[in-house]
């Protein structure tokens, strides 16, 4: 068998929350931060509490909005057949 294929594992690790919250656990990293833990998850709060998620909503909306004035600006292209145009062109003759 291979030796040294398992991680190092550190039965003291530091996790830390962006709320403050401040956990050791055992863990195969010494320190580890995270954005949401137990402390202030709404699910386990029971209080709702907003995560942005780097303005999704608002990028989306803005690109919506630009497709639509691109599309306004742009002028629908008449399309006439190949053999309309020679005819046409034969009948000025």
């Amino acid at each position: 068998m291979k030796t040294d294929t398992h991680p190092t594992y550190y039965p003291d690790a530091t996790i830390t929350c962006a709320c403050g919250n401040i956990m050791h656990i055992g863990a195969t990293k010494k320190e580890m931060s995270v954005e949401i833990c137990g402390a202030c998850h709404p699910f386990y709060t029971g209080k709702e509490k907003l995560i942005d998620t780097a303005g999704r909503v608002e990028k989306f909306k803005a690109r919506v909005a630009k497709a639509k004035v691109a599309r306004e600006k742009k002028k629908p292209k008449k399309i006439t057949h190949p053999s309309a145009r020679k005819t046409s062109k034969k009948l000025t003759k």
